[in-house]
């Protein structure tokens, strides 16, 4: 057994990446998580030879690039295809039509999936617009719209790319859209062509400049604030809506809540969904 399988992390080296955690991707990390800070990083442990959580603080106090690895490591990834169903019945009944007015006069269609994840989400909402066949994705076929999934961890984003998917996470997808806009593959499902190319993936810090020149349409952003402080939830939730185009839809997690100045920009229009406008 390795040293560093025995490594016990104290609550100085506990304060010290919790510091990083916080100043680095504003993830508020309590006291409550030692232990599972102590099993993720155990591996990086490992990976260097370190014997103690001392050495290893000390090794991303000084390298920038297994400092960004720890806080990939600490970043919970956790989603499944068409979670939380009520927004996607929205984005059906609600946003999709005024989506389809948009296409018909040939204007721009941006959705951006923040925190996404593995790709589930962003998958989900491709196949929403696309519909249960191939006859339903006709006003897609001239449209200029494109979605961006984002999230800090490159693994998961390269999952993203790859699209492809094990049977049991599949499970949720209604069935005409599986067989539409999947195929088996290598023992699992891999999305189509004409889903994936709708998706352009990239490695985002939420907390740094966003290059991104677009209004949105919609922003997902779920089950992602959990993890952040007021002041972080306050100051993300702002950048989103001022991302958003007039009249846009901003989705959060169904335990999330709208905070701050941009809350009072935004008006509640369902569970955890928000239109962009004044305040009623």
């Amino acid at each position: 057994m390795s040293a560093a399988h025995n490594a016990e992390l104290n609550p100085r080296e506990f304060a010290a990446i919790a510091a990083i955690m916080q100043s680095d991707a504003r993830i508020a990390l309590s006291e409550a998580k030692v232990t599972l800070v102590q099993s993720r990083l155990a591996r990086r442990l490992r990976q260097h030879g370190l014997a103690s959580f001392a050495e290893y603080v000390r090794l991303v106090e000084s390298d920038a690039e297994e400092r960004g690895k720890m806080v990939v490591a600490l970043t919970t990834n956790h989603t499944h295809f068409f979670r939380e169903p009520h927004h996607f019945d929205h984005l059906r009944e609600t946003l999709i039509p005024l989506l389809q007015e948009k296409a018909a006069r040939r204007q721009p269609i941006r959705i951006w999936s923040a925190g996404c994840s593995s790709g589930e989400e962003v998958y989900t909402i491709v196949m929403c617009l696309l519909g249960p066949d191939r006859t339903a994705a006709s006003w897609l076929r001239n449209a200029d719209i494109r979605l961006l999934a984002t999230d800090i961890s490159p693994p998961v984003v390269e999952s993203v790319r790859r699209a492809w998917y094990p049977d049991n996470a599949v499970q949720a997808i209604p069935e005409a859209y599986r067989n539409a806009w999947m195929q088996p593959s290598d023992g699992g499902y891999v999305m189509a062509d004409a889903a994936r190319a709708m998706v352009t993936a990239r490695v985002l810090n939420l907390f740094e400049p966003w290059p991104l020149k677009a209004q949105y349409d919609a922003i997902f952003c779920r089950n992602v604030m959990i993890y952040f402080n007021d002041d972080a939830k306050e100051e993300l939730e702002q950048r989103f809506v001022d991302q958003l185009a007039p009249e846009a839809y901003l989705y959060i997690g169904h335990s999330e809540r709208m905070i701050g100045p941009a809350s009072q920009q935004m008006r509640s229009c369902g569970h955890t969904i928000y239109q962009k406008g004044e305040s009623r």
